[in-house]
């Protein structure tokens, strides 16, 4: 294998699914749903959304960095949950970020919605009480103040950017992280996402564009784990959820150098623009950046063994991807999994959580289920996971779509 092929040497994540991975991982595999009542702010009986993926509360963990008096400075969860992340990431690795690993340590680790909690309170505070905002209103608002954060915590002074592409940020982030390693910028790149979008507003606004999940009129509400349903006849939109997630990323020789472990490389990957609508995907750009990621690294659609889709559970993005995914594989798809239908849509966050599911599954051999899934004909999917399956997989393609048209799909090949 080449040197510079990169490699993933750590992860760490939050979910609905709960704090630690390897609970998330024993979860997501018996179909545990992480979705349940929406208990982030109080709503009145017309308020459209009711239920959420709410991650766990982390406050009774230990904080080597943000001590209670550093967190009350930074009141959005974005920050914390990011840190945590990080750290645990970091500790997995076994890596330690010297002084002199520190200057070609980068960070893409960003977010969809950042600290926009922040600013709405202190907005409240302003008309309500006519209270000026705390000064670190503005900062917790700073989308790239998360990788700043990450900075000053870990000490690593590489380049540093915010890859903020909605939904696909999470993927995103590793995209431009394998760039600046391609570009003998960094040996290390900490990538990932954080989201915790449930704030009034935000999610009503989700309801009103007709992309929150919402029962039928005249239905009851049902279940909430019965909500989020990617791919399935009877899909009426996206869980809003929160969470976060950290890969880190290396070079080979520089994991090999340092005794790293890694059983992972990202073999492949692309980025399209839509340049179509706002928030409905385009076909044609979609097929091709899955198209584009396999071919980088150097396979045939019939190398892949699996694909973890985006598979919102939207009418027409669920339609776009499954039309790509027929035309890029010809009708033959590999198994799917959307993880979506286990804890909900975690905005940019959503495809760095799902990536590491993706890398839990390529080291267990096996795939979690996808939630609430009922055949629609006019997808044309017939492999879609409805249950726990045992697969051996080499090659998994993730696809990651945002709001503007922001495409990112990856492909991962296992090495060991």
């Amino acid at each position: 294998m080449k040197p510079d092929v990169p490699v993933i040497i750590g992860y760490d994540a939050v979910s609905p699914l709960g704090i630690d991975l390897p609970t998330q991982w024993e979860r997501a595999l018996a179909g545990s749903s992480g979705i349940s009542e929406l208990t982030r702010f109080e709503y009145g009986p017309d308020f459209p959304v009711r239920i959420a993926g709410e991650a766990p509360d982390i406050d009774h963990l230990p904080y080597p960095f943000l001590k209670p008096r550093e967190q009350a400075r930074w009141p959005s969860p974005i920050y914390k949950y990011a840190l945590l992340t990080v750290q645990r990431a970091l500790e997995r690795s076994g890596l330690e970020i010297t002084p002199e690993i520190a200057r070609r340590t980068a960070i893409t680790y960003s977010s969809a919605v950042g600290g926009l909690d922040a600013v709405l309170e202190a907005d409240r505070g302003l008309r309500e009480a006519h209270k000026l905002p705390p000064p670190v209103t503005n900062p917790n608002s700073c989308i790239n103040m998360v990788g700043g954060m990450i900075s000053i915590m870990t000490k690593a002074t590489g380049p540093i950017a915010a890859t903020i592409t909605a939904c696909a940020t999470g993927a995103t982030s590793l995209a431009m992280g394998a760039l600046l390693l391609a570009q003998n910028l960094a040996d290390v790149v900490i990538c990932g996402a954080v989201d915790f979008p449930l704030v009034a507003p935000i999610v009503a606004g989700f309801a009103t564009m007709n992309g929150a999940y919402q029962p039928k009129t005249g239905e009851p509400q049902g279940p909430p784990r019965a909500a989020s349903r990617p791919f399935a006849r009877h899909r009426r939109g996206f869980v809003v959820s929160e969470g976060a997630g950290c890969i880190l990323l290396a070079r080979c020789s520089f994991a090999e150098r340092n005794g790293l472990a890694y059983r992972t490389a990202l073999a492949g990957w692309s980025m399209t623009s839509d340049a179509h609508h706002y928030v409905a995907p385009n076909p044609v750009t979609v097929e091709r950046c899955i198209r584009d990621s396999i071919a980088r690294a150097d396979l045939q659609p019939g190398d892949v063994q699996a694909v973890n889709a985006h598979a919102t559970a939207t009418r027409v993005g669920d339609k776009v991807e499954a039309d790509a995914l027929n035309a890029v594989f010809d009708g033959e798809i590999p198994p799917i999994t959307a993880n979506k239908s286990l804890f909900g849509h975690a905005m940019g966050a959503s495809s760095a959580i799902e990536i590491i599911f993706a890398l839990e599954g390529m080291a267990h051999g096996c795939l979690p289920p996808t939630l609430n899934y009922a055949e629609d004909p006019d997808l044309g999917l017939a492999s879609v996971v409805d249950q726990q399956q045992r697969l051996d997989q080499t090659h998994v393609l993730k696809n990651a779509f945002g709001f503007g048209g922001c495409n990112t799909c990856i492909l991962f090949r296992r090495l060991k």
